[in-house]
């Protein structure tokens, strides 16, 4: 006679068996993998920076699995190249980085990169391509949108006249080159317009600005437009001409349109225009993360850019609560 076992021993037990192996399999796959990313930030003197800084921040906060290192390179690039190395020693994930200048920073980006480490360059550009994936705008399409701005208000294609003060950034970074290149790609197509200055590195400071505009001023009793490769840098310009009473017979261009500074600018009349250059803060984060989890990235991703205008300003600035 066989071993009778009364069934209703049998299924409890199993039962409690699928329990503890669903338990198990659904704690799996909900488990997240925790990653450290180090960040390396050119400096936090430019309030665009800062809202680069924000930005990044807020993105990273909505990811638990996620660590962020945050780094001042203090616009030096030693501290820059020595962040890096902290970076590539503690066997980080990935490092984001937005380099203070393209020479200087290079082979410590190769180096973090060969050593397997995925590197995002930010903003501006290295002086070669062995990085994961660049994230920034298009500063040459910037400057060609400028120059065509320009070129409109001094008369029109084949007709434009008058003179120019350009305010480079740092002429040792890329955004600074392209935006430069990009604006005289279409201004030098006419015949009626003059830059009136060899090219001054404003280093993207208001301060500088200021000085270089207040130089210009004196030398020159006609500047019909001032050019500056950012708005703090357009807005030291404005000072310089408004001390001495010249403020408005010269119109004041910019680049970045934080919505604060370069769009409230425009529409108090203090800037005549700005263009939009998307910090990538969150979408370094979102970038980075999809590269970690095995989803495949584009080599570079463009931002988009925006004209604003006093047509425009009110709108953005209702939207941002900074008016009514």
């Amino acid at each position: 006679m066989g071993l009778f076992l009364p069934q209703r021993n049998v299924f409890p037990f199993f039962g409690l068996l699928l329990f503890a192996f669903g338990v198990f399999f659904a704690t799996a796959g909900t488990a997240q993998t925790k990653y450290v990313i180090g960040f390396s930030q050119a400096t936090t003197t430019e309030p665009w920076r800062i809202l680069f800084n924000q930005e990044l921040r807020s993105e990273a906060e909505k990811h638990k699995n996620l660590t962020l290192l945050v780094r001042n390179g203090q616009d030096s690039v030693p501290k820059q190249v020595a962040d890096m190395e902290e970076f590539i020693a503690r066997k980080v994930d990935a490092i984001l980085i937005s380099p203070k200048e393209a020479d200087g920073l290079t082979k410590v980006v190769n180096k973090a990169h060969q050593a397997g480490i995925p590197v995002f360059v930010l903003d501006r550009d290295i002086s070669n391509d062995k990085y994961t994936q660049f994230i920034g705008g298009d500063n040459k399409l910037i400057g060609r949108a400028a120059g065509n701005y320009v070129v409109a208000r001094l008369g029109g294609t084949g007709k434009a006249k008058g003179t120019i003060l350009e305010i480079w950034g740092g002429m040792k970074s890329t955004p600074a080159h392209d935006r430069h290149n990009g604006f005289w790609e279409i201004i030098s197509k006419e015949p009626g317009i003059q830059i009136l200055n060899k090219p001054q590195d404003g280093d993207w400071k208001q301060d500088k600005a200021y000085e270089i505009a207040a130089n210009a001023l004196e030398q020159h009793p006609k500047i019909d437009i001032v050019y500056a490769h950012n708005d703090p840098m357009a807005y030291g310009a404005y000072l310089a001409a408004s001390d001495i009473g010249r403020e408005k017979d010269i119109a004041f261009i910019g680049i970045d349109a934080i919505p604060g500074e370069g769009v409230m600018w425009v529409h108090e009349g203090k800037l005549d225009a700005t263009f939009l250059y998307k910090t990538p803060g969150a979408d370094a984060i979102r970038q980075a993360l999809k590269h970690l989890g095995g989803e495949k990235i584009e080599k570079r991703l463009t931002l988009p850019t925006d004209t604003i205008t006093p047509a425009n300003a009110p709108t953005i600035l209702k939207h941002h609560n900074l008016i009514k």
